[in-house]
């Protein structure tokens, strides 16, 4: 009977964010990291946006973009980093009514409140750190095995040494035809 044994992570990935340690999730299965790839990549493909005309770029469709990786990047956060690193709040003067993971989550519950105000409570990062930490989820999560990884396993060591000799196909055999001089 074979019996093979597969390990799973149990420590929280870390990601550290200017002093603030962000936890992800040991481990997550395929479907749910192809699912939140597979929104993030219809996010992207819907913002319709062209890299070489950056200037041409809505702040609409930035934003959009935007929330579409930090809701990606909470999908595979622990409950208390993702409640740092993405909320918005609903404030009616100086009480908060509600935290929430979406802006528009947010502003739906805000409709129904007088004098209501939704503020981004999040973590403000620059672009580059959230395009970072996308890199580092899809370093820690995404990995799929190919052949030309550098995780593959190394060549086989090959039989024997390899030798200056010719090999019999490159030996020197006379040439049929008409020869050079006629």
């Amino acid at each position: 009977m074979a019996r093979k044994s597969f390990a799973l992570n149990t420590e929280n990935h870390v990601a550290d964010v200017g002093g603030t340690e962000l936890l992800f999730y040991p481990e997550v299965d395929s479907d749910q990291f192809l699912d939140a790839y597979e929104q993030l990549q219809a996010a992207y493909k819907g913002a319709n946006i062209d890299p070489s005309d950056l200037a041409s770029i809505s702040v609409e469709r930035l934003r959009a973009i935007t929330g579409s990786l930090r809701s990606f990047l909470t999908d595979f956060m622990l409950p208390e980093s993702a409640s740092v690193f993405t909320r918005w709040e609903v404030r009616v003067g100086d009480t908060v009514t509600g935290t929430y993971r979406t802006e528009a989550d947010a502003q739906s519950a805000a409709e129904g409140q007088v004098g209501a105000e939704v503020v981004n409570a999040g973590m403000r990062l620059p672009d580059r750190v959230l395009v970072q930490l996308m890199e580092f989820v899809m370093e820690v999560y995404g990995r799929r095995p190919t052949g030309s990884s550098s995780d593959s396993a190394p060549p086989s060591p090959s039989r024997g040494s390899r030798g200056t000799g010719r090999s019999p196909s490159r030996a020197s055999t006379p040439a049929v035809g008409p020869s050079a001089g006629s």
